[in-house]
């Protein structure tokens, strides 16, 4: 795509974002101090669309949800780009010792979706201050503030439902990467994240006592089975290239040390890095469950949540991303599928795409992980994102099958 910028950044854009980034990154400490969890993010919604309403950008909600959906640019564009925000934090408490950490006691952005958002909306405050550009040069932009992309189902699917891909070309993301200094951007054309199903197996059977195990469906026993053979079997009956998953999270079975107990359950995650297995493996699953808990006769019942499908980035998003990184003096570097699932998937099913991963670590400084309560995110992070994100929209059109 050697036409990838068919007219330069416009000139105005880098002043707009110095001066836009000192409050950007207010509203990402506010965010930060006030995390909400998926669905509820009631307060994360109003500072956003009041924010929208007082710089004059239309805006409309997620009908029955929380999130939001704005318009800026061309009203009837030639193209328009979508650039996607996580809002919901975890249930995770925070261990940071930062001013602005969670006020929020067991919740906090574990996850960087404050800095998301608060790029996101910084994109656009500042891309409405160009907004005579973009009419001229028949571009419009839409901005998707998403609940819930930390639970399964997703919020992707609520705004789809709101016909928020309805007229777009082209949609982006970002996700924070503590692997990687700020400055950079992973890079990646193809599947980028892996499946992700939630999946819960649970046992009845007839309990006792420990001293007669004979005399009962030694559920603990069967529950143990699960646990270590399901994982083992799923790995010698799927291809290996499929690099399928299982692992738990939670095991629960009885309260007492000499009772068998009468049920009891094991729940995880089921991930693969291949869509088309992901589709097939089903009846595979329930097969393997029922095999392993056969000889213990006791019953056993498994329960699929489906999540989402490896997002997979296309080759023209990620040139357009790496031409955008590269003009805005960012470092764009190759980086790896990983097993985490992301609903950012069921955008791309709609038209192409790509999910960039933000660079977030003090260059010299602890790597730190996500998910976890002592994530620190280098306020620098926020400024790439919001010139990445702004950048992209000046790449130009996708063509198609990019």
């Amino acid at each position: 795509m050697d036409d990838i910028f068919p007219h330069e950044l416009p000139a105005g854009l880098m002043p707009a974002i110095t001066s836009f980034l000192p409050e950007i990154r207010e509203i990402r400490r506010d965010l930060h101090a006030h995390p909400e969890l998926s669905f509820h993010e009631v307060r994360t919604t109003a500072v956003v669309t009041e924010r929208l309403t007082a710089a004059g950008i239309p805006w409309r909600p997620v009908p029955g949800h929380t999130g939001a959906i704005a318009e800026v640019g061309a009203e009837q564009p030639a193209y328009r780009v979508a650039l996607r925000a996580d809002i919901d934090a975890l249930p995770v408490r925070e261990r940071t010792g930062l001013d602005w950490a969670s006020t929020i006691p067991d919740v906090c952005h574990a996850c960087g979706h404050d800095v998301h958002t608060a790029a996101v909306l910084g994109a656009g405050l500042i891309l409405h201050t160009l907004e005579d550009e973009l009419r001229e040069r028949g571009i419009g932009v839409r901005l998707l503030f998403q609940p819930a992309e930390e639970v399964i189902p997703g919020g992707a699917h609520k705004l789809i439902e709101a016909h928020c891909m309805e007229g777009v070309d082209s949609v982006f993301a970002v996700h924070c990467d503590p692997s990687l200094d700020i400055g950079q951007v992973g890079l990646r054309e193809g599947p980028i994240t892996a499946a992700c199903d939630s999946i819960r197996v649970e046992l009845t059977g007839r309990g006792g006592h420990t001293s007669r195990p004979h005399l009962t469906e030694d559920l603990t026993f069967a529950l143990a089975k699960i646990v270590t053979e399901v994982p083992a079997a799923l790995s010698r009956r799927l291809d290996p290239r499929t690099g399928a998953a299982v692992v738990w999270g939670e095991v629960h079975a009885g309260r007492a040390s000499n009772v068998i107990p009468s049920s009891g359950y094991a729940a995880g995650t089921l991930r693969m890095l291949d869509a088309e297995a992901w589709e097939m493996v089903g009846p595979l699953l329930h097969e393997i469950v029922h095999g392993v808990v056969a000889p213990y006769a006791v019953h056993a019942q498994l329960v699929r949540e489906r999540g989402v499908p490896p997002v997979v980035n296309t080759a023209g998003a990620i040139t357009a991303l790496r031409t955008t990184a590269e003009a805005m003096g960012m470092a764009a570097v190759p980086t790896s599928q990983s097993l985490g699932g992301e609903d950012f998937s069921w955008y791309l099913a709609k038209v192409p795409g790509a999910m960039a991963r933000l660079g977030t670590r003090t260059p010299g400084g602890r790597t730190f992980d996500l998910h976890q309560g002592d994530l620190i995110i280098d306020e620098e992070s926020v400024r790439y994102a919001v010139e990445l994100f702004t950048g992209v929209v000046f790449a130009g059109p996708l063509k198609p099958g990019d």
